[in-house]
């Protein structure tokens, strides 16, 4: 939607908050009830708030919060210091037990506005950590000559500024902690302008920085990273093009992965694989999911969009046999050797891009009773229209996305003859505005 920055009106104005957007902001109506849409960053719902236009559209404005009028009860001190600042977090002046029943409404609110469904049983939310629980995420990094520094850190709520961050306390410690040692870092090497990004990644026993760098590295600066490394407690990766130029510079093995104890299952990744990034949650997740499956011994489950094997092979513990298919085929490689480190024969995985039409793939043809999907944002619309649904008794899908999730589920209960039996959010990123969520469907 085109922004005529042009026609913004800097002059303040006094708004109360009506509601609170999927994003995290505040939704005003400037003129009454009938007036045109504006979302206030920094507001909560109940406020009455003074605020500047920043973004002016057809249908809606955008402006920021300058100052609470009347605060809600619900608002409350921001710990982070560079929140307002930083797009990392957008609700850390909501309470911690409201944000999850914001993302709860946010859910519903799309499950029936989109799909036009609701389910007959609201789940309770799932929680976990809700500080230094990120263990995987990428940095932006900035030379800014008017400063004379190099930045280090997530997006400003502006995108095009990189946010002069000195901690991040949803990050793990190990690396939260170290934010303003990287930056400091960074510009002391010959190359700080020719490193767009840093990406971190935390398995159980160790962590991995992957540098992303546009002109080689001089030899001064690759031991000057290595040093930094051991410093520091990171491993250090180089990636001077495409994911397939990622190689380890420090000398040592990496031992790179997370075990799900109740399981009794390591799995091992690599730097720039995908993993869930709140582990604490993503232990609780995968027990809720193979709870609602409910999948038994004698039955055979199909898992889509599979990765590493994350509930591949914690459902391969109770099942007769489970198939795993993933469009990476890097993930998929990986998800084997997991299955073979882990003493699981009855795990197989498929490399298939689920956007295109799988109806001759093997897989697709094999029978199943059960049905568990974790499908990208994009949702899994695709594949579902390609599958003989009338196999499975049960279908769990996991969503990091409530829009294509609501899509979605309106194909299976509309057009499929499925009904929605529950559904519920899942808070993986806390103090974000990010919903997760799972439902469950069984045919009618």
């Amino acid at each position: 939607m085109a922004r005529h920055r042009s026609r913004i009106d800097r002059t303040p104005f006094q708004t109360d908050i009506l509601d609170l957007s999927h994003d995290g902001r505040g939704v005003a109506r400037r003129d009454g009830e009938g007036g045109k849409v504006t979302f206030v960053s920094g507001a909560l719902p109940g406020e009455v708030v003074m605020a500047e236009q920043t973004a002016r559209s057809r249908h809606f404005d955008e402006a920021r919060m300058l100052e609470v009028v009347e605060a809600s009860p619900l608002r409350v001190q921001p710990r982070c210091p560079h929140f307002g600042t930083c797009a990392g977090c957008v609700l850390q002046h909501l309470q911690e037990d409201e944000q999850i029943v914001a993302k709860q409404r946010v859910l519903m609110d799309n499950l029936q506005r989109i799909g036009h469904v609701q389910p007959q049983q609201v789940l309770a939310p799932l929680v976990g950590e809700s500080w230094g629980y990120r263990r995987k995420g990428r940095f932006s990094v900035r030379r800014v000559e008017k400063k004379d520094r190099t930045l280090v850190g997530f997006r400003e709520q502006d995108p095009r500024f990189v946010a002069d961050l000195t901690q991040c306390l949803t990050v793990i410690p190990q690396i939260g902690t170290k934010v303003s040692a990287l930056s400091a870092f960074v510009e002391s090497l010959d190359g700080k302008r020719d490193i767009p990004q840093i990406e971190f990644i935390a398995g159980d026993d160790a962590i991995a920085l992957t540098i992303r760098h546009l002109q080689p590295l001089s030899d001064a600066d690759r031991a000057a990273w290595l040093a930094f490394g051991d410093e520091h407690g990171f491993a250090i990766f180089l990636q001077p093009g495409g994911l397939h130029t990622v190689h380890k510079l420090s000398p040592q093995e990496v031992p790179l992965s997370f075990r799900l104890a109740p399981w009794d299952i390591e799995l091992a990744f690599r730097p720039l694989d995908f993993i869930q990034v709140n582990a604490n949650l993503n232990e609780k997740m995968i027990a809720h999911a193979l709870s609602l499956l409910d999948a038994g011994p004698d039955e055979r489950v199909l898992d889509l969009f599979c990765g590493l094997g994350n509930f591949t092979l914690p459902l391969a513990r109770g099942v007769r046999e489970v198939v795993g298919v993933e469009g990476d085929e890097g993930l998929v490689a990986r998800a084997r050797e997991n299955a073979q480190r882990n003493g699981l024969d009855n795990a197989s995985f498929h490399a298939a891009d689920l956007t295109q039409d799988q109806r001759q793939a093997s897989w697709m043809r094999e029978g199943f009773d059960k049905l568990l999907l974790d499908p990208p944002r994009s949702g899994a619309i695709d594949v579902l229209q390609q599958l003989p649904l009338k196999q499975f008794k049960r279908i769990v899908y996991v969503s990091c996305h409530p829009g294509s999730l609501a899509r979605d589920a309106g194909y299976l209960v509309n057009e499929q003859g499925f009904k929605l039996v529950s559904a519920g959010a899942m808070d993986m990123f806390p103090h974000t505005a990010h919903v997760e969520s799972i439902a469950v469907f069984e045919r009618d």
